[in-house]
């Protein structure tokens, strides 16, 4: 089914893709939810149109699933790590031969534009291979004990996990919660965000194809009713959310009556500071970076920019004349660098906050308004141009509240020790940034930022290799690198006694 679907891709347009077939799987094939619950339109969002329908999950949807995903883990956790490996190269395999069919129905469900998609599912296989190096080297330890006794150690999968994804990497986050899940012996049951419901479906026959046991994979599709689901079934032992704070706390409450494990990556407002020592080009497209990927709707995006007073008229300069010349439009066009936002709803929010801003006392230097490409097909599509703010004061609401769309703040400083303060002046610890030519001063402000991540001279980018997540309010545990492994497995001591039991007794 996916190859029908991916096989139509080349010829495939903005404006021109209707989905039919079924978006949930588990068993090993596509399902259609039972009757009950009424479906939801999906739109596409560089034209408005209607993509496909979402019908949600309701009890005994997810009751299918959970026992498709653990009868896959009773087979899965009995393999070895080389044998678990060896089907995970084949999925990586897979995706990266079919990574431009992948990308560009990305697009189509996402609004990015196809030059990012295709780096997003290029990092997808990247991270199946990463973890699928890692499954063959899952070990204890030995510790030897007075008189010959001994104990050991075994890492062993926690059984059935749940993932729950968002809409800004609909694709590469369903990899990133899945491949460390398999990686350590798990199985995984999906959940992908109502708005983006489509690519998941396709890894899940992709892990099929490559030899994983059917429902090893399992994709349910539905909102906050078939999330509240999956938390508080009693099968799950572990649930890994991405998404807002309000949802976070959400899923946190609903897994501890179970008790299970909670791995959660949630908002930020990350600060980026560039010292007057930068080399100015580079803070430029750090700050571009960090700001206007995926329309601005990145988690870790800098986009409390604090730039040292000396250099803050270059700084504008510059940055606006880049931001200014971001080519806005058709996303499945190459010379493309900016697409739709995901919903009509999510573009009128984000342009509310433009004009808080400007209420504040914020001077826009550039964009922040709707955005019509000339393309009539793209008339309904939800575009704006990407923003710039100046005059921006640290009580403002554009620098305290998340606002996921493409507007930069801009803020002066003078001092370290004071822009180190404001910085850490939020309830955010996603990431953050520091732009200095000063190698001590780099580490030294890295060491005092309160975030998960800290970008030197450089922002937004994200090898595998490397650990994600955060501090404060955006959350937990971490995704990708090593240390993810212990988020999936669960340690058991082993005590061996070699001679006469000693009795108190």
């Amino acid at each position: 089914m996916a190859q029908s679907v991916l096989d139509a891709m080349p010829a495939a347009s903005t404006g021109t893709v209707v989905l039919n077939d079924p978006l949930n799987f588990w068993g090993g094939k596509r399902v259609a939810a039972k009757k009950g619950a009424l479906s939801e339109a999906v739109y596409e969002p560089a034209t408005g149109r209607v993509l496909c329908d979402m019908t949600p999950c309701g009890k005994e949807d997810v009751d299918e699933a959970m026992g498709s995903a653990q009868a896959a883990y009773l087979q899965w956790s009995k393999l070895a790590g080389m044998e678990r490996m060896r089907i995970m190269l084949e999925a990586a395999r897979i995706i990266r031969e079919r990574r431009e069919k992948i990308a560009k129905l990305e697009v189509i469900n996402n609004g990015k534009s196809i030059t990012e998609a295709l780096v997003d599912i290029d990092i997808a296989w990247q991270c199946i291979e990463y973890f699928a190096g890692l499954a063959g080297t899952l070990a204890g330890q030995h510790i030897q004990l007075p008189g010959g006794a001994f104990a050991y150690t075994r890492r062993e999968p926690l059984g059935v996990c749940v993932g729950i994804g968002a809409w800004n990497y609909p694709f590469q986050i369903a990899v990133w919660k899945s491949a460390p899940a398999l990686a350590c012996g798990n199985a995984m049951v999906f959940k992908p965000s109502p708005m983006t419901p489509v690519t998941a479906v396709i890894l899940a026959e992709i892990y099929k194809e490559a030899g994983v046991p059917d429902g090893l994979f399992c994709v349910v599709q539905g909102g906050a009713e078939t999330g509240t689901l999956l938390c508080q079934h009693p099968t799950v032992a572990k649930v890994s959310f991405t998404g807002s704070v309000p949802t976070g706390k959400k899923v946190m409450e609903m897994s501890a009556k179970g008790v299970k494990q909670v791995t959660l990556e949630l908002g930020g407002k990350s600060p980026l500071i560039i010292f007057k020592d930068c080399e100015l080009e580079n803070a430029v497209k750090g700050a571009l970076m960090a700001n206007f990927l995926t329309q601005g709707e990145v988690c870790c995006n800098g986009t409390r920019v604090f730039v040292q007073r000396d250099i803050m008229p270059q700084f504008l300069e510059k940055v606006v004349k880049r931001t200014k010349a971001i080519a806005v439009g058709d996303p499945l066009l190459d010379g493309t660098r900016m697409g739709a936002l995901i919903s009509k709803p999510h573009l009128e929010k984000v342009l509310g906050f433009v004009n808080q801003a400007k209420k504040e006392g914020a001077k826009v230097l550039c964009g922040g308004e709707m955005f019509v490409p000339s393309d009539p097909k793209l008339k309904g599509g939800y575009f704006m141009s990407p923003c710039v703010l100046d005059d921006c004061r640290d009580n403002m609401t554009c620098v305290r509240e998340e606002i996921f769309g493409p507007v930069m703040s801009v803020l002066p400083f003078d001092t370290e020790d004071e822009v180190l303060e404001r910085a850490n002046n939020t309830t955010f610890g996603l990431a953050s940034g520091v732009f200095t030519r000063d190698i001590s001063r780099a580490h030294r402000v890295a060491e005092k930022l309160e975030a998960g991540t800290c970008f030197i001279n450089n922002y937004n980018i994200s090898p595998v290799e490397v650990p994600f997540g955060g501090y404060k309010m955006s959350g937990f545990g971490r995704e990708n690198g090593q240390v993810t492994i212990e988020y999936y497995s669960q340690l058991k001591t082993v005590v061996v006694e070699m001679g006469d039991v000693e009795s108190l007794f």
